[in-house]
């Protein structure tokens, strides 16, 4: 989203991370996505990381010069990161173990997380002003994820994240095409 917020020229290759494609782990010793591949031979990985490329190579356009403004863009961005980290252990957690081996505690906990995260960002929305930042980006990949692998779990508590997500469309029109889809 950031990259094509800031008209940068990248091309997404998809990839199975499950299958350890030599183009992730050959570039990225965690074989995670997401995993920027410079034109100069750089691997930028995570996406923090990668949004604080962009903002370098962009001249400060991914965040806001105000050091107070700015902070409160990265600790948005560390908590909607975070929230994803636990999303996405319960992802794996029933994923990659048999049914009967799913441990319900660890699921319950990385909920709990993610409801006390939640709960946050709706009690205080971020205000988009006249352009999003890499909070913003950072939170409407959250409320995309949320809505890709867990879709009618968390929408009826948080009116304020799917509101938050309409007024993030309108100013990022492409965020409807680019969300994660199912």
């Amino acid at each position: 989203m950031a990259a094509r917020y800031l008209e940068l020229d990248v091309t997404e290759i998809r990839v199975d991370t499950n299958a350890g494609p030599a183009i992730l782990v050959d570039n990225n010793p965690l074989g995670k996505i997401p995993t920027l591949l410079t034109d100069d031979g750089l691997s930028v990985f995570d996406s923090v990381a990668i949004m604080h490329y962009f903002d370098r190579l962009k001249k400060g356009k991914l965040y806001p010069s105000n050091n107070g403004k700015r902070t409160q863009a990265e600790i948005l961005e560390s908590l909607c990161d975070g929230i994803c980290d636990s999303l996405l252990a319960i992802v794996y957690e029933r994923r990659f173990r048999d049914e009967e081996k799913v441990h319900q505690p660890w699921i319950d906990r990385q909920w709990k997380k993610v409801v006390s995260g939640l709960h946050h960002i709706s009690a205080h929305p971020p205000k988009i002003g006249k352009k999003p930042n890499g909070g913003h980006f950072a939170l409407a990949a959250t409320i995309g994820y949320l809505g890709l692998r867990f879709k009618g779990q968390w929408e009826a508590e948080h009116p304020e994240l799917i509101d938050w997500a309409s007024k993030f469309e309108k100013k990022f029109p492409a965020y409807g095409e680019i969300k994660p889809q199912g």
